[in-house]
């Protein structure tokens, strides 16, 4: 019942089996999220949770970081993640989450503070983190004076510098500009593209999940339940290619599909709530 601590093995890296979730009687959002969830993901893989509005794609991926507790069933981690790796998983959000009085660095810095690691390594760390998101020009700055797109760099370079296993991620684009927004889709990419690292996304954005995704999970209308795992066939690299666009496009309809119907009544439902 409960989110368990780390286990290893060499199969999965997260195992979800009968993940339920229900907020209490008597609060303000109470009702059925998730019911009846089962799911694998092996090492190295970005997976994508894809469906209507209000159907529990960011309650699972909380459950998945253990930041909430399941109402029924249990969620694993497991698969042994890399040697350096400070912390199996970690989140980047939404909205940045940045320390406004830090600079670009003392955020990369701010999770490695209890890691027990000497100055010189925690250096190199944060070094590499902001050299791998572009971001060593402009450690001493603050988030104020940085764009959007800048900003969610430096969350992702505070995300890096655990070398966590797996990445979960929360809707990390949609507060972003399109332009900015497919910058960073190449960035998550180049990113993840030795397969050291795995992703859980969430985002309503069917151009990001086709482009993006190893395995599509698509969830039901509340209570969210899995619909259709859709797996991607091509490589991002294939997907990257101008007479791909084509076939991306029938895929992003393939989905839309899947999820119209819903998505039209959970809009129905709010205008009514």
């Amino acid at each position: 019942m409960a989110f368990s601590a780390p286990t290893f093995s060499s199969k999965d890296a997260v195992v979800c089996r009968g993940v339920g979730k229900t907020w209490a009687a008597g609060t303000k959002r109470a009702h059925e999220a998730l019911r009846d969830i089962d799911l694998d993901i092996t090492p190295g893989e970005f997976v994508v949770f894809l469906g209507p509005s209000g159907c529990g794609k960011s309650t699972l991926l909380s459950i998945l970081g253990g930041l909430l507790r399941p109402s029924e069933g249990q969620a694993e981690l497991r698969g042994a993640p890399p040697v350096d790796s400070l912390n199996p998983l970690t989140f980047v959000f939404q909205d940045f989450a940045l320390l406004p009085w830090c600079t670009v660095e003392e955020n990369v810095a701010f999770p490695l503070a209890h890691t027990g690691l000497s100055v010189a390594a925690r250096r190199a760390v944060i070094d590499d983190a902001l050299r791998r998101t572009g971001l060593t020009d402009f450690r001493g700055t603050y988030p104020k004076q940085l764009s959007g797109g800048m900003r969610q760099r430096v969350g992702i370079a505070r995300a890096l510098a655990v070398r966590p296993a797996i990445l979960l991620m929360d809707e990390p684009l949609s507060a972003l500009d399109s332009q900015t927004r497919e910058l960073l889709m190449e960035d998550f990419i180049r990113l993840l593209a030795d397969g050291a690292m795995g992703a859980v996304y969430v985002t309503h954005n069917l151009e990001e999940a086709v482009r993006l995704a190893d395995r599509i999970v698509v969830l039901s209308r509340r209570p969210g339940r899995v619909r259709e795992v859709v797996t991607i066939s091509m490589t991002r690299d294939e997907r990257g290619a101008i007479d791909a666009r084509g076939k991306l496009l029938a895929l992003q309809n393939e989905l839309w599909s899947l999820i119209r119907e819903e998505a039209i009544d959970a809009e129905r439902e709010v205008q009514h709530a």
